[in-house]
């Protein structure tokens, strides 16, 4: 009996709907956030519902991709995509803050295995020399997904409840899981390997001690915060020393001995938190300073979803012609220049002018995210294409969770200092402020100065912002000195 032939176009498909799910899924939370926080008022836990997620989301995605490796990317996709529906349909009956942030957990434990192991079906069934291209296709997803999403979630906010904003996840999801059973196939592995449970566990254990302390960070230092740094350390160790010794490791150690391997990583890690930090909160600064309405506040980063996809077709033509670092070198560049047109723009500039820095921004972006993820895959063997994939999915998620941390810690401590000085305004005037429904309902003399220290607390994300592109550019430079060429994995 002839064996059935995995159907490329449609399972490209199939990827196209489940990286457009979690695009939408993105957009449409940032678009909302405003009027979540207004309703359940939690202006100082915003950031912890998008962090818990990508915590979740980078404990698990080391094992997702050694086990697509191991068992099969087909059933590790399926059964992330089931968590992901689940924890996205409990996210929308939560009926408080602190409920919709354990949902979010949920959420991202399943999305921990659909980037991953998505860009690894890619790399399994496209050649090195069409692969840039297809995740160029893929990336128009972002796009597409920027443009659908604030209509949808403005719709969703304005017409109906924001809790319909993770139920559409729901249908979309199983559509996918439908298109990868019947038509994705793949060789069978045995799955008789060991799997790594215990470096998986000291690893997932210093992920979360290190991504708790960022988030009480805010909080002050203390005793404590030293202690969960000690113990992220301890652990840290006792991975390392487990990878050492075990056969068939969650993460080969080996893979940090190739220098390119290691500047790209580093380098998504670190545009990846800049990344957050446009995404989160400019609808903040289109809602809160502006005054626009939900939709128009998820508009403002539309334009770089668009460039992303243009700069995806653009690295995979850079990439035959040029060493990584190169290419990295002229989009660190792009989007050295663009954090710092947005720390030029006065709090009240034309609604236009965002929009042509996001456009910009974007070319940067995807220049450089997809620049990293085809040459940290090619760098490895075939059968370490989904440890180095996830890998790489790891440091970019690192780099949003850490930021999305430090972020709220800058943001945070800038607002509580400006409400310091302006007597009669309180945190609560903020929550208000932040989403347009509610800002009506303050006195109109109040707006201006609650407006300037909304502004001031924006400005020192993209002060942050600002520093760490620059490092990327030192790291991406360091790093290009000792390897100059395109790696080709053997």
């Amino acid at each position: 009996m002839k064996q059935k032939q995995t159907n490329v176009k449609v399972v490209t498909v199939a990827i196209f709907i489940a990286t457009f799910m979690t695009a939408i899924e993105g957009t449409i939370v940032s678009t909302a956030m405003p009027t979540i926080v207004g309703e359940l008022r939690g202006l100082n836990l915003m950031n912890w519902v998008f962090s818990i997620y990508l915590l979740t989301n980078a404990m698990l995605t080391p094992i997702y991709g050694k086990l697509s490796d191991q068992i099969g990317r087909k059933p590790i996709l399926i059964i992330g995509l089931l968590i992901f529906i689940i924890g996205s349909a409990l996210c929308g009956f939560a009926n408080s803050m602190v409920v919709l942030i354990l949902c979010r957990a949920l959420q991202g434990i399943g999305a921990g295995a659909i980037m991953p192991v998505t860009f690894t079906i890619i790399a399994d069934i496209y050649p090195f020399e069409k692969r840039a291209k297809v995740l160029g296709f893929n990336g128009s997803a972002w796009g597409i997904a920027s443009v659908v999403a604030p209509l949808l979630g403005g719709f969703i906010v304005e017409r109906l409840s924001w809790h319909w904003i993770f139920f559409i996840n729901v249908p979309i999801g199983l559509l996918t899981i439908g298109l990868v059973q019947h038509y994705l196939q793949e060789p069978k592995r045995s799955g008789k390997q060991r799997v790594d449970y215990q470096g998986s566990f000291w690893l997932m254990l210093t992920l979360l001690l290190v991504m708790y302390t960022f988030q009480r960070l805010e909080q002050g230092l203390a005793w404590s915060l030293f202690a969960f740094v000690i113990g992220a350390g301890l652990c840290f160790a006792l991975f390392l020393r487990t990878e050492r010794r075990i056969d068939d490791p969650i993460i080969d150690l080996s893979l940090f001995q190739n220098a390119t391997f290691n500047a790209q990583n580093l380098v998504a890690a670190l545009v990846s938190g800049f990344l957050m930090g446009f995404e989160v909160y400019m609808p903040m600064w289109m809602q809160g300073i502006l005054g626009l309405p939900a939709s128009m506040g998820g508009f403002a980063v539309t334009p770089s979803s668009l460039m992303w996809v243009v700069a995806s077709f653009i690295a995979g033509r850079l990439l035959v012609k040029y060493a990584p670092n190169q290419i990295l070198r002229g989009s660190l560049a792009i989007l050295l220049i663009g954090c710092g047109l947005l720390l030029l723009i006065p709090s009240t500039a034309a609604f236009y002018k965002f929009l042509l820095v996001a456009g910009f921004l974007g070319l940067g972006f995807g220049m450089s995210i997809t620049t990293t993820t085809v040459v940290a895959q090619n760098t490895v063997a075939p059968a370490q294409v989904g440890m180095a994939t996830s890998f790489n999915t790891l440091c970019r998620t690192l780099g949003q969770t850490l930021m999305v941390s430090v972020y709220g810690i800058l943001f945070n401590v800038q607002i509580a200092h400006g409400l310091q000085h302006q007597q009669g305004l309180t945190s609560q005037m903020v929550n208000q402020l932040v989403n347009p429904q509610t800002a009506a309902q303050l006195p109109q003399q109040l707006l201006k100065p609650l407006r300037q220290i909304l502004y001031q607390g924006l400005h020192q994300i993209y002060i942050g912002s600002f520093m760490l592109i620059i490092v990327a550019c030192l790291l991406n430079e360091w790093f290009g000195r000792k390897n100059t060429k395109m790696p080709v994995a053997p």
